[in-house]
């Protein structure tokens, strides 16, 4: 597929880590207690459930050994900059409420969907704007630094309102989807944010179809899934598509590529897991979990991590 080669608008401001840390930016700690002036961590044997708004996206960080989760909060609309980043247990326990996001010094995370950590950043789709109806939204991929928390710089897509995921290589490039409108072709796109900070549209129409999930394969090949029908479809960082492979239900949203190249899909609309393993067709492994959105692998616990937007809440699956 001949791969849409105009390029774009670029960097808005950039806010490096030093200066967050120099305005106040402040990460949030575990859960635990302050008696006397001295902070004492909460003692193991005990679990607290919670820390999910409306979360759209997770990650696992292998530092840490805990899941990492963007949490949109409240809409613009009725609360702008509510966005913050909690980090989960295996069990799905909390660990820290508010990592990124216990003070705003800083900060601006409004409305985080899609992300992905690559050479010690998290990378987040969020959205300015969008607080009247005369403020239009503007999409933007924030980063963030993983051992501090602290704001590492942003780059601005005017050409979008908002992507849904995203996908990032080890160069630092990253790619989006936007979803678009159910009729509209022109508005199903791949966008492509050099590491330089252009932006350019790396794929437009058929066969996207609402594309929503991305990934990256062990070959450096963009995987995106698409929520108009059962299609994953395989890219080259050509843009010329290499595979097409379906799940078992449409209207899909999260992606995991294992190491073996074994592929799992959720589908936000009908509730279903499928696995679909190096050519063999799909089977599903999970069905009517309510609304799972993009989900990540827990290879600390061999598990599917999937969160479940409006419900405020993760799902666990375990993997044999």
């Amino acid at each position: 597929m001949k791969t849409a080669l105009y390029a774009s608008i670029v960097l808005a401001m950039t806010v490096s880590a030093a200066s967050a840390q120099q305005a106040g930016f402040t990460a949030g700690t575990p859960l635990g207690a302050t008696a006397e002036g001295k902070f004492t961590p909460m003692s193991s044997n005990v679990k607290v459930f919670g820390g999910v708004v409306a979360a759209e996206s997770c990650m696992y960080d292998a530092t840490r050994g805990l899941i990492v989760l963007p949490n949109r909060g409240v809409g613009q609309d009725r609360m702008p900059n509510d966005g913050f980043v909690s980090l989960l247990n295996h069990d799905g326990s909390v660990h820290t409420p508010a990592w990124i996001g216990a003070t705003r010094a800083g900060l601006v995370l409004n409305q985080p969907s899609g992300s992905d950590i690559q050479n010690g950043l998290l990378y987040v789709a969020d959205r300015d704007g969008g607080t009247r109806p005369d403020d239009p939204s503007v999409s933007v991929i924030r980063k963030f630094d993983m051992k501090t928390g602290a704001p590492a710089g942003e780059i601005s897509n005017p050409q979008s309102t908002g992507l849904n995921d995203i996908a990032v290589a080890k160069d630092g490039t990253v790619y989006g989807t936007q979803t678009g409108d159910t009729a509209d072709a022109t508005s199903w796109k791949v966008f492509k944010f050099a590491p330089n900070g252009t932006v350019s549209e790396f794929l437009v129409g058929k066969p996207l179809f609402q594309p929503n999930g991305i990934a990256l394969d062990n070959a450096g090949n963009i995987v995106v899934i698409n929520i108009g029908d059962t299609a994953v479809l395989t890219f080259s960082p050509a843009g010329k598509l290499l595979k097409t492979e379906n799940a078992v239900q449409p209207g899909n949203d999260g992606l995991v590529i294992m190491a073996d190249g074994t592929k799992y899909v959720s589908s936000v609309r009908q509730g279903g897991v499928s696995k679909i393993a190096p050519n063999r067709p799909a089977e599903l492994i999970a069905n009517s979990i309510p609304s799972p959105a993009s989900m990540c692998y827990d290879a600390g616990a061999n598990q599917l991590v999937i969160p479940m937007n409006a419900n405020n809440a993760v799902a666990l699956i375990p993997l044999k």
